[in-house]
Parts: structure tokens; C-alpha cells; sequence
């Protein structure tokens, strides 16, 4: 890996991680678009890659940060990790059998739904 990537890709972790302290976004409107399109990554591998950076506690000090300062609700994190765990695991299974094309404009379609959603729902 030349030195050019490797200081490409911490930046590109230090600004997804910036966005995910400040707005709670971070993997899938941030690093997937990268990898694909700054990067060269297929849909597949971004998103496999963005998954794999769930594994070490990547949010903890975001997460401490919101905490002391009252903002975390234990009980329903707690649900949702029980349910992303299964979920993820489901959705993953039925991703990698979908060509890159279709699980490219699924990926597209959701973020511009959630989009509207935020810009225009109640």
C-alpha cells in the first residue's frame, strides 16, 4: 500500500468519524461512496469493508461523549444491537447473492429516501 493511499484513507477516516460525532453519520453515507468512488472499491467490497470497521468499537468515545452529557438511551441501544446483529446478518447474506448492479441502485435509492424523508418528513 503506497503512502498516498494509506493517508487517503485515514482522512477519509477522520472526516467520517468527525461527521458521525457531530451528525451520527458516518459508513454509509460517507465511507461507501468513498471507497467506490474516490478509491475504486466495488459496492460489495465497500460495503463488506465499511462492516468490518463495526467490529472494534469504533464510536466508543463519540458515544462516551453523549453519554456524559445525557444523551444515550441504554435500554434502546441495547435492543438495537441485539437487532442489528440478526438483521445484519440476514441483510448480508441476501446482499452478497445480488448482482453489483442492483445492490448498487438499492443502496442509491435508500439513502435518497432517507434523504427526502429528513429534508421534507415531519
Amino acid at each position: 500500500m503506497d503512502i498516498i493511499l494509506i493517508f487517503g484513507l485515514i482522512i477519509l477516516g477522520i472526516v467520517a468519524g468527525a461527521l458521525s460525532g457531530l451528525v451520527g453519520i458516518g459508513g454509509g453515507i460517507i465511507i461507501i461512496p468513498a471507497l467506490i468512488f474516490i478509491f475504486g472499491l466495488s459496492q460489495k467490497v465497500a460495503q463488506g469493508t465499511t462492516l468490518a470497521l463495526m467490529i472494534p468499537p469504533i464510536g466508543l468515545l463519540a458515544a462516551l461523549a453523549y453519554y456524559k452529557s445525557g444523551f444515550v438511551d441504554i435500554k434502546f441501544a441495547t435492543l438495537i444491537i441485539v437487532g442489528f446483529f440478526i438483521g445484519s446478518l440476514i441483510g448480508a447474506k441476501f446482499a452478497v447473492r445480488l448482482p453489483t448492479e442492483i445492490l448498487s441502485k438499492v443502496f442509491a435509492i435508500t439513502i435518497i429516501l432517507i434523504g427526502l424523508k429528513m429534508l421534507f418528513g415531519k
